[in-house]
């Protein structure tokens, strides 16, 4: 659209229209133009990909799984029109490495696992999750969080995912549809993760903050994910629930003055958002990095399954003999 709108001012001054008439003319250009372009905003309504949807940059990437109840099933049996589906839970999305389960891919799995989807850099992804809890919100967010580690520029989540779309009365499609794959190079953004070493230095001098984004129950140590081989948080930890920003009843994200709020508590500065796999925390960093502006907030997606894997790391408990009894009674965790 620019060289046609350069190619036609250019005429246009040829013809003796006159420099007003060039400069309103390249603005009119400029402005169609970005106003064509899909804005890729880190959330976005079922109104805009309704309006959007048959733009040929957009990629609706339907991420549901046995962690929402669906699947390759539920996706055949309605979805999106024109959407692509890629399991978040059996695609590779999250793989095993030194015994550590759902740990980030290397590159080279994420552009096949990306370019076999139908993904290059110029692509806009809209990330579509079930919408029917905060772990299944956890599901976009992660995915969303590895879409710009490897430096894709234009990547948004679907407020309300399929449940949204469906509840607004929007045509839905059933069938299989295998996506046309294409090259994907990444460009890895580090800024965006914490690994093992840095979260031991972080814990070590206090020097940013640590976030714990699961229930108090697990931060407290009263009950543990099956992988982690102990009860409670890292030091230092402040514990920020990511079912605190969701909505249960909308099955949507809070408005953005309530995410502030309760936010408020988490001190300024750089900060490492953890949980037991690196699930939970990507809704905390995707709350504070991409609604809040924090960017000095990264994911560690080993979390508590790998912090635990290293007995010489030091873990903060309340747990009691009570709680030990309990379980062994078979009346806790």
């Amino acid at each position: 659209m620019r060289i046609f709108a350069s190619l036609f001012a250019r005429r246009f001054f040829t013809r003796s229209v006159g420099a007003a008439a060039l400069a309103a003319l390249v603005t009119l250009g400029a402005s169609f133009t970005a106003s064509a372009a899909p804005g890729a905003e880190p959330l976005v309504t079922v109104e805009w990909l309704k309006n959007n949807l048959n733009d040929k940059d957009v990629v609706v990437l339907d991420i549901r799984s046995a962690i929402d109840g669906g699947g390759a099933k539920a996706f055949a049996e309605a979805h999106i029109p024109g959407s692509v589906h890629s399991d978040y839970d059996k695609a590779g999305w999250r793989v095993t490495r030194n015994n550590v389960p759902f740990m980030l891919p290397t590159v080279a799995e994420l552009e096949k696992l990306i370019g076999d989807i139908g993904i290059d850099e110029d692509k806009h992804v809209v990330v579509v999750p079930a919408g029917v809890s905060y772990t299944d919100f956890g599901s976009a967010a992660r995915t969303y969080w590895t879409l710009k580690v490897v430096g894709l520029k234009n990547v948004s989540i679907l407020d309300g995912g399929v449940a949204a779309w469906r509840a607004a009365g929007l045509p839905v499609e059933s069938g299989e549809k295998k996506p046309t794959a294409t090259i994907f190079t990444a460009t890895l953004d580090k800024s965006l993760i914490a690994q093992g070493p840095e979260v031991e230095a972080i814990e070590s001098k206090g020097n940013a903050v640590l976030i714990d984004a699961r229930p108090a129950s697990f931060f407290f140590g009263k009950e543990k994910a099956p992988n982690a081989s102990a009860y409670g948080h890292i030091p230092g930890s402040v514990n920020v629930d990511s079912a605190a920003y969701y909505d249960a009843r909308t099955n949507k994200l809070k408005p953005k003055a309530e995410l502030v709020a309760l936010s408020s508590h988490i001190p300024a500065g750089p900060a490492v958002s953890y949980c037991n796999t690196g699930h939970w925390a990507a809704t905390d960093w995707f709350v504070l990095h991409e609604l809040l502006g924090r960017k000095d907030v990264r994911v560690y997606d080993g979390s508590m399954v790998e912090w635990t894997a290293n007995a010489s790391r030091p873990v903060e408990s309340s747990r009691t003999k009570w709680d030990d009894l309990k379980k062994a009674l078979g009346l806790g965790s």
